[in-house]
């Protein structure tokens, strides 16, 4: 068994970090000394490495918690998956030193682009496709048509902070082929699609008697961990996060913000784009 403080120091994060990772339930001491003391066998060693690896793609805890809990995944599973993971962001580390590369070449440009633009639009169709279609007909009278609303999310997505953060996804599914494989799922029924349709406008609406509180409040986080869920499900994608930030980019664009503060109230769209971004874990620069 080792203390606390070995555990500490073997995975060199503060005791501090694993006293909260116990009272969460992420990591639970395998045992406690008659003083009282948490003490940890290897079983325990080897989740906290889990959970290390996790931390090192920015998943926040609560992902994790429910990775580690699932009983459909086993331990060579989760090992698997994150192995996957690394692979992906060794690909995505390669593609920054192969620019870094050409720039010391004098060729004067820095790629970050995770997707091509065929990837871009097949994305665009497939978000068309899951959209709810209420909000499918909102967004194209937004924008005047199908095609320039597809103009515009193309010049969002293509944007090195967008592709910055889907950088982050694309490591999580373990590969770019599995994060486009995942998002190109068959459509959710009509009437599933307005159900979810009905529950993200109340979630708006509720999210806004809230506007008086800080972004990062318990009370506005509350609603946006439900907001971030209702997508995730509508969608069908098995992390929201990029997703949610992408939202957060078209609430602050135009029409998205003419529209939604006319609907809303003024400002309500920046309100959004901010308490999005405060749970997400990302501040505009």
């Amino acid at each position: 068994m080792r203390t606390v403080k070995e555990m500490s120091d073997l995975a060199g994060i503060s005791v501090r970090t694993l006293h909260y990772y116990d009272e969460i339930g992420l990591l639970k001491p395998t045992a406690k000394s008659e003083a009282g003391y948490r003490l940890y066998d290897d079983k325990a060693l080897e989740a906290l490495q889990q959970v290390l690896f996790f931390r090192e793609f920015d998943i926040p805890l609560k992902e994790i918690k429910a990775v580690m809990e699932n009983p459909a995944l086993d331990r060579d599973q989760i090992l698997q998956m994150q192995r996957n993971m690394l692979i992906a962001k060794k690909a995505r580390i390669e593609r920054l030193i192969a620019s870094i590369d050409r720039i010391l070449k004098g060729e004067n440009t820095m790629d970050f682009a995770v997707f091509s633009k065929q990837e871009m639009e097949e994305m665009f169709q497939s978000m068309l496709a899951h959209m709810p279609e209420e909000m499918r007909r909102m967004s194209t009278e937004e924008f005047g048509s199908i095609e320039e609303w597809k103009k515009h999310y193309l010049e969002v997505v293509s944007s090195e902070k967008m592709q910055k953060n889907y950088e982050k996804v694309v490591e999580w599914y373990g590969g770019k082929e599995e994060y486009l494989s995942a998002v190109k799922k068959q459509p959710i029924g009509r009437k599933i699609a307005e159900s979810y349709q009905k529950r993200i406008e109340a979630i708006l609406q509720k999210l806004m008697k809230k506007r008086d509180c800080p972004v990062d409040s318990f009370e506005v986080k509350e609603i946006i961990g439900e907001y971030g869920f209702v997508m995730k499900q509508c969608c069908q994608i098995k992390e929201e996060r990029g997703l949610m930030l992408a939202n957060a980019h078209l609430y602050r664009s135009e029409p998205t913000k003419k529209k939604t503060d006319k609907i809303y109230g003024e400002g309500a769209a920046e309100f959004f784009a901010q308490a999005i971004e405060a749970f997400y874990g990302e501040k505009e620069s």
